[in-house]
């Protein structure tokens, strides 16, 4: 089983994916039987999902306590 952080990583490069693809590639929003479906809403959502996947990546990381010794 993946740990927390793989499965991040997975989901923030699958969402990095879609959107290269997207932009390498726009569509125009349009609606079907009577529902919307807007690109940059979705583009947004997915840059939304890699920010979130940032802040959680980076709560991960080592961090440093700076400490200093005497004799």
């Amino acid at each position: 089983m993946a740990s927390e952080t793989e499965q991040i990583l997975t989901i923030r490069n699958q969402s990095l994916a879609q959107l290269e693809q997207l932009r390498a590639s726009p569509k125009p929003s349009y609606s079907l039987d009577g529902q919307r479906v807007s690109w940059r809403e979705y583009i947004e959502s997915l840059q939304q999902t890699v920010d979130w996947c940032d802040r959680k990546l980076t709560g991960y990381q080592p961090f440093e306590c700076r400490s200093q010794g005497t004799t």
